[in-house]
């Protein structure tokens, strides 16, 4: 069990006091279910990390794991920045009316527009990647009179120990200023020399689903290295330090990561050390825990359908969800774990594997999973689904997208609504032939 997650007297799965069977009962499946309680436990976890260590600092949350107007205003009740990568995310917090100077705007390849909206809002910082960007934001905030907050992404050429497609850090990565080669140093006197441009910092994100700190401490080292530098040629010395997020949490119980409090100790007591053998001030510490926050606090509820059974190879049981819900399985090979919502403390009798419904072999949500015997109409209950399961939803199939519910407390919110088949046809138009 996770967070509140509790068998009631019916041997029901409850999440946040209220009975999963009933939410899927009211609401269908599939069906996102938060545990409030459990996001704020462990955003309390990551602030509660710095208080033993005199450091200004700052825990942003890192909306591209699930972005709805409801979680960006319960990250702003937890006390949390925020992190946006696309005028979609930024467009949403705004509407959740989010206070734009704790936003953070990063992304690879921000468009014109989305750089208006950011410098108009007069958003906290501008994350600058490339160039072109740093140009762009140069230009744009000069047509306007404005003075643009940036900090400047980097990759410090360190590999985390993840999957390759979620690596960042490393030299190879379509992210951020190179800081081996010289380009971050560039990119600082280009900043330096823009009156419209007011560069507070540096950014570096070395990975996700990481489960050491030996990684972020590396790159910390290189990083403060490279201040020292700019200090003495440049008179540069960053005010904030942004060393990202990547937090691992344990989708499985083979997943082993440390605790929060490890992760920051590590960290700040990293940047502490480095700073003072430089003598250099301990510049403000910023991360962006995005994963850590929500993902185990998520649990998607489906309806079990059809069966098939292949003698001495597989059973596959169906449920009414599968890769238009949760993408992760097919794209990153992600496992996790599972049970019957209705009959949740029923012994495992058989091994099987848990199919979508999308018309791909690949739709697999679980390769191997011992439960009871699934029936027609069980509930199953997919944990730690809250980062990037809503956010990678998609219509393939012409799916609609399931609803979202919160649970605090006994208390049930519905937080985004079902699609509908009408959502789905919106945006579509009629063909007009002109072959006559």
């Amino acid at each position: 069990m996770r967070g509140t997650q509790t068998i009631n007297e019916n041997n029901h799965l409850v999440i946040g006091g209220v009975d999963t069977t009933e939410l899927a009962k009211k609401y269908g499946t599939p069906l996102y279910v938060y545990d409030v309680a459990d996001i704020r436990k462990r955003s309390l976890a990551f602030k509660e990390a710095f208080r033993p260590y005199p450091v200004a600092f700052k825990v942003a949350y890192a909306s591209k794991a699930f972005s709805s107007v409801a979680m960006v205003q319960l990250a702003e009740e937890l006390g949390l920045a925020l992190d946006v990568v696309s005028g979609g995310e930024l467009y949403t917090a705004l509407v959740a009316g989010y206070d734009p100077k704790n936003i953070h705007f990063h992304g690879n390849n921000k468009s014109e527009d989305e750089l208006l909206l950011a410098i108009d809002k007069k958003i906290g910082a501008i994350i600058v990647d490339n160039f072109i960007e740093l140009q762009m934001v140069k230009t744009l905030a000069e047509a306007r009179n404005q003075t643009v907050c940036i900090m400047l992404r980097m990759t410090p050429g360190v590999e985390a120990h993840t999957h390759e497609y979620i690596m960042t850090g490393q030299e190879d990565s379509k992210f951020g200023f190179d800081l081996m080669n010289g380009e971050v140093k560039e990119a600082i006197k280009y900043a330096l020399n823009a009156p419209s441009l007011k560069l507070t910092g540096v950014h570096s994100h070395i990975g996700s689903q990481i489960f050491e700190a030996e990684g972020f401490t590396h790159a910390v080292k290189r990083i403060v290295e490279h201040m020292a530098a700019w200090k003495d040629e440049l008179g540069f010395e960053p005010e904030i330090l942004n060393i990202g997020g990547g937090f691992g949490i344990s989708y499985t119980k083979k997943d082993q990561p440390i605790s929060i409090s490890a992760f920051i100790g590590s960290i700040v007591e990293t940047i502490m050390a480095e700073c003072s053998a430089n003598q250099l001030e301990v510049p403000e510490i910023w991360i962006e825990p995005g994963r850590s926050i929500v993902g185990e606090a998520g649990t998607t509820l489906y309806s079990v359908g059809t069966h098939k059974s292949i003698p001495n190879i597989r059973k596959y049981i169906s449920v009414d969800g599968g890769m238009s819900d949760n993408l992760r399985p097919a794209l990153y090979q992600a496992e996790y774990e599972a049970l019957l919502a209705n009959r949740a403390s029923d012994a495992s009798e058989e091994q099987v594997a848990i199919a979508g419904k999308c018309c791909e072999s690949g739709d697999i949500l679980i390769q191997d999973i011992a439960l009871p015997t699934a029936q027609a109409g069980d509930i199953l209950a997919v944990f730690c689904t809250g980062a990037y399961g809503y956010s990678m939803a998609n219509n393939y199939n012409r799916l609609p997208r399931p609803a979202v519910v919160f649970v605090e407390e006994g208390q049930e919110q519905l937080v985004i609504k079902r699609e509908t088949y009408e959502d789905l046809l919106q945006y579509d138009l009629a063909f007009q032939t002109t072959v006559k």
